[in-house]
């Protein structure tokens, strides 16, 4: 009887109410890159005593991939460790005051993807919850740090931008368009900027780096109750797919190889309850608006604004989320403000690790697939 039941609701139509739902994988293009990190450091004329350095890692997820690390080099003591606050993956290696040569060589085999929930209609699936509760692993990206304040002249301009809007997606959206409006690359900037959000708010120069513009989104996310993180990384080659709005403000190559000394790069993310973490860099757009002397409304700089919501091409590797942070072993200067370039002291004074030349260090990256 259940049986002829069943087979007479399917029959007549009522047995389900709603049409099938396909979720579809929003990683997509696979990228395959050797990463080769040399290091004959650079001792600074009248410094002694023992050379410490710590180089950041890549670190695992659904949309990158360690293959393999190997690492030699003359050092005393070298190891891996995640033994910091936020796990950023670190190799420490150590020389002691004798040593005439400090050299090492780091070289790493990475998969990455690229994430694309908005192109993939993968955003399109988000639904609000009635009530938000954030697990224990997103809540400290609410918090406040020494550089991501989140009260005061902060939480003011973040309130002001998304106004009366409740849904944390369209809040974010706000955000990163009040961003590519308002705020501009500017390439003086030392490294990828100190992202200060609290200075750069109330000078009101609103420019800088990457850390500068996408710490902005992340401070002001974090305001109205988004979490939100920086990812320090590097450019690892060229991008085929944003290579059409510019040749090199998203990387290039040469035959798929490519020297990365100064490809850092610092991403965003943010979370949506009942979804994840979603790609966002506010940053490259105003990066390419210089390269390719676009406005703001052009057609092109919106094309990327738009892209750069929900996506990221993955010719980039993503070391850690880590702010005002200490690594171990804990260096002489700490709290370290982030790290997306290695660190080292020689007799607790820092090398200027923003210089290949001065600091000692040569990054080569190829395309192997």
């Amino acid at each position: 009887m259940k049986k002829m039941l069943l087979a007479s609701l399917v029959a007549t139509g009522f047995a389900y109410a709603n049409q099938p739902q396909t979720f579809t994988n929003s990683n997509t293009t696979l990228h395959t890159y050797e990463f080769t990190n040399t290091y004959d450091l650079v001792v600074p004329k009248g410094a002694a005593g023992q050379t410490n350095l710590w180089v950041p890692l890549p670190f695992d997820s659904d949309y990158q991939n360690v293959k393999s690390i190997e690492f030699e080099g003359n050092y005393d003591k070298a190891f891996i460790t995640e033994n910091n606050q936020y796990g950023a993956k670190t190799l420490y290696a150590n020389w002691n005051d004798k040593a005439e040569k400090r050299l090492l060589k780091v070289k790493m085999v990475v998969q990455t993807q690229d994430r694309e929930y908005g192109k993939t209609g993968g955003l399109s699936q988000y639904q609000m919850p009635e009530k938000i509760e954030y697990n224990i692993d997103v809540q400290p990206y609410l918090k406040a740090t020494d550089h991501i304040k989140i009260d005061g002249i902060v939480k003011e301009f973040a309130d002001k931008i998304v106004g009366n809007e409740t849904n944390p997606l369209k809040k974010a959206a706000l955000i990163h368009q009040w961003i590519v409006k308002n705020m501009e690359r500017d390439n003086s900037v030392l490294g990828c900027g100190d992202g200060d959000v609290e200075k750069i708010l109330t000078t009101g120069v609103l420019k800088g780096k990457c850390t500068d513009i996408n710490s902005v989104f992340v401070a002001l996310a974090r305001a109205v109750n988004i979490p939100a993180r920086e990812i320090f990384g590097i450019r690892l080659g060229a991008a085929p797919k944003m290579s059409a709005y510019s040749a090199t403000a998203f990387g290039s190559a040469k035959d798929g190889v490519a020297n990365v000394n100064g490809g850092q790069h610092c991403r965003a993310e943010f979370y949506l309850a009942g979804f994840g973490w979603v790609p966002v860099d506010s940053a490259d757009v105003a990066k390419m608006r210089l390269a390719e002397k676009k406005s703001v409304d052009d057609k092109e700089t919106q094309a990327v604004a738009n892209y750069l919501f929900g996506n990221w091409e993955a010719n980039w590797v993503g070391f850690n989320h880590a702010r005002d942070f200490a690594l171990y072993p804990t260096p002489e200067l700490t709290p370290l403000n982030n790290f997306g370039y290695p660190y080292a002291e020689v007799g607790g004074e820092p090398l200027n690790s923003f210089n290949a030349k001065e600091f000692g260090y040569e990054f080569i990256s190829k395309e192997i697939q």
